[in-house]
């Protein structure tokens, strides 16, 4: 089988799809926009053939790229698993008569009030939400749907410019901090209270064929707002268990959204907030989830879920069960201000305590600028453990976070 895969280089992750694919049997042709002298022995002998473009998200340099690979061997798949890149894929798709994620679902799956209103006509519990573009829109579903409010980009990743906005002086700011960076249009929702989540599945014609549940601690919006926070998230070990009738509504929710959505063959993300009004829908990305969530899934499953990814797609069959034999999880470890880092204390009582159910740790070396608290869980220090109790992997984590901490100079 012949995929095209959308920037094998950048960012360093792609390189897993790439490999994936190859050792499933496919021939991977790459697409990206690096010279391809910089990808680098060990990603362009997993190729069979790498086109250089100028922008991977202009969709004509795209179409007579694939055009190209298409008139020296019959493609069978295009892959893009970074989201900006999924929408021109959806497109070069169409234009090339390439089967995979359609146009509508891919636009779906990327604008947000789109996305709400698609599943509230189908009964899915989400956010009141709309598309707004002026001031007086957004006070006017303000005065209908009341504070506190949350505003994002129409279509982007994780929390990427969302705010919460509280009364109208909010608002009046927020939105002008979305005109100064030159939106004309935006996302506003109802807040929902709750605890937040994600179901990240990959499918194959519709049907879930593995999937996973994972919690934040706390949600987003808060670990993203107070650096003093060490966020984490955990996925599940407990998501097959028959008597949790929560992870089983979890499934069901998922289910409905990705058929309402009509996503077919692909990888998805979906976040969820569960609270006094029951579990509601956020919003959906049919992608992979980012910041090493399939890192975990591998070490929590002792699976490799990116070359389950590559045999759904190349074989169109799972190859193996996920074996639930962990909880995973990861913990963000800030600096105590910015600027450069000055050293760690408490990693080695740490290592100590917890070394038999560590996977991995990352700590920049002193000196490196640290990075702003909302640049993410994997901006600064991070460590990353599994253990088989979900409960005692919580309150390692939480441990950690307590423990560690990150001086900056």
């Amino acid at each position: 089988m012949n995929i095209i895969f959308v920037e094998p280089g950048f960012p360093a992750n792609q390189r897993r799809f790439v490999h994936a694919l190859a050792s499933v049997g496919a021939n991977v042709y790459g697409i990206g926009e690096s010279e391809e002298g910089h990808l680098g022995d060990d990603l362009r002998d997993a190729m069979s053939g790498y086109y250089r473009v100028g922008s991977v998200t202009n969709v004509d340099q795209m179409v007579e790229a694939v055009r190209h690979i298409q008139d020296h061997v019959w493609v069978d798949g295009l892959e893009a698993t970074v989201e900006a890149h999924t929408m021109p894929a959806a497109h070069v798709r169409e234009a090339t008569g390439i089967p995979g994620t359609s146009v509508r679902t891919t636009w779906l799956c990327r604008d947000k009030p789109s996305m709400k209103e698609a599943l509230r006509q189908v009964g899915v519990p989400t956010a009141a939400s709309a598309a707004v573009d002026s001031a007086a829109e957004a006070h006017a579903f303000a005065d209908q749907v009341g504070y506190p409010l949350i505003l994002k980009p129409r279509s982007g990743a994780g929390a990427q410019g969302t705010s919460r906005v509280d009364n109208d002086e909010d608002l009046m700011r927020a939105l002008q901090s979305f005109a100064a960076e030159g939106a004309t249009s935006i996302a506003i929702e109802e807040f929902v209270e709750g605890h937040e989540g994600f179901y990240d599945t990959i499918t194959l014609d519709g049907a879930v064929v593995h999937d996973w549940a994972t919690h934040y601690y706390p949600n987003v919006l808060e670990a993203m707002r107070h650096r003093w926070i060490s966020p984490q998230f955990i996925t599940t070990n407990r998501i097959d268990d028959p008597s949790n009738d929560f992870y089983r509504e979890v499934r069901e929710l998922g289910h409905r959204v990705i058929e309402a959505l009509g996503i077919e063959t692909s990888a998805t993300h979906m976040e969820w907030f569960y609270g006094p009004k029951g579990l509601k829908f956020s919003e959906i990305g049919c992608r992979p989830p980012g910041v090493g969530a399939w890192d975990l899934y591998s070490a929590a499953n002792e699976v490799d879920v990116y070359r389950e990814w590559a045999h759904v797609i190349t074989h169109r069959a799972p190859e193996q069960a996920m074996k639930r034999s962990y909880a995973a999880g990861i913990v963000a470890l800030r600096p105590d201000h910015d600027g450069q880092i000055a050293g760690y204390s408490g990693v080695d009582e740490m290592q100590a305590r917890y070394g038999e159910w560590i996977i991995d740790g990352h700590f920049p070396p002193e000196g490196h600028g640290t990075q702003a608290v909302e640049a993410g869980y994997m901006a600064n220090a991070y460590v990353r453990l599994r253990h088989p109790d979900y409960d005692a992997a919580h309150a390692m984590l939480d441990d950690i976070g307590r423990t560690i901490h990150v001086h900056a100079g």
